[in-house]
């Protein structure tokens, strides 16, 4: 499954503790390499791991995994009506199914269009970073669909308490949802680039959130063209309520003028920490393992989110 020089530069940190980083030394053919050279390297993982004290790469990937399996099964039910193929589902921790989402009727061919190569890329992240972890791959835990968009929609005030938010009634719907993730999502990757070891691993993770830039440039643009700035601020207000005191979020304009970056004052994108990213996945400011998109809470060892200030 991966070459020898992949497995030199990636194996070091690729499981989220020492059993997995084993299963992983036989899966990828570190045999190959010879017994002696693969028991040196899984000793060094080892004390390398015990001695820093934060999460393993693996970790951190299993993270984004999490995140790429909520955005997958998203994009890929709005844009064919089906989620996830069963051979990309499975792994490590409590396997869950999906509660809601289906085909959008979409109205505009160019939503539809970058909708549909956006699902593409979602599939493929899902992949690659299951891939990449091997047998330490967590599998899909519990997605909400439904009730959470309207949990998210209700708090920013695009409804009102016991209606209801359908993600995939319309193009302006589906855009509103999608903004949702897509700032998170740049976030997420921001704030895991400094936790994350193995150079490899950080270029391909620096990859996937140059993509989800992309995504989300593409999706803020799209809602300004459209007249949802109003309604984008409030789902920026509504993240920010969530993910402590710091203004983590803007919304698409500032006094008429667009903006379509959110940057600080150095042109530099945010930064989330994973805590910070499941007090919003979870729709909760308070430490909490479980909520929001994910019921029974993402699979893996960063789990919880942060206590707000």
């Amino acid at each position: 499954m991966f070459d020898k020089l992949f497995v030199r530069n990636a194996i070091d940190r690729s499981a989220e503790n020492g059993l997995d980083r084993r299963r992983f030394l036989h899966s990828a053919g570190v045999a190959g390499l010879g017994v002696a050279a693969a028991g040196a390297l899984s000793a060094g993982v080892a004390s390398e791991a015990s001695a820093a004290g934060a999460p393993s790469d693996g970790a951190v990937l299993n993270f984004a995994l999490n995140l790429e399996y909520l955005e997958a099964e998203f994009y890929l039910r709005a844009v064919h009506g089906t989620g996830l193929p069963a051979s990309e589902i499975g792994g490590k921790g409590t396997p869950g199914g999906v509660s809601g989402g289906r085909q959008v009727n979409f109205k505009n061919a160019v939503i539809k269009q970058f909708a549909t190569e956006i699902a593409a890329d979602e599939l493929a992240h899902v992949k690659f970073l299951r891939s990449a972890l091997g047998s330490a791959a967590v599998a899909r835990p519990a997605i909400d669909i439904d009730a959470a968009f309207t949990a998210a929609a209700t708090a920013a005030g695009l409804i009102k308490p016991g209606q209801k938010f359908d993600a995939y009634a319309n193009d302006d719907n589906f855009l509103l949802a999608a903004f949702v993730f897509e700032d998170v999502g740049v976030t997420a990757y921001k704030g895991a680039a400094p936790l994350i070891s193995n150079k490899t691993y950080l270029e391909a993770a620096a990859g996937i959130l140059a993509v989800e830039a992309y995504h989300a440039a593409n999706i803020r643009t799209t809602l300004l063209n459209r007249g949802l700035a109003v309604a984008s601020r409030a789902i920026s207000d509504a993240r920010d309520s969530l993910d402590g005191s710091t203004d983590l979020d803007q919304g698409l304009n500032r006094l008429d003028t667009a903006n379509i970056i959110p940057t600080d004052g150095n042109g530099i994108a945010y930064s989330r920490s994973a805590g910070q990213v499941l007090n919003v996945v979870y729709l909760n400011p308070a430490a909490t393992t479980k909520g929001g998109f994910f019921p029974g809470g993402v699979n893996g060892e960063i789990r919880e989110s942060a206590k707000s200030n």
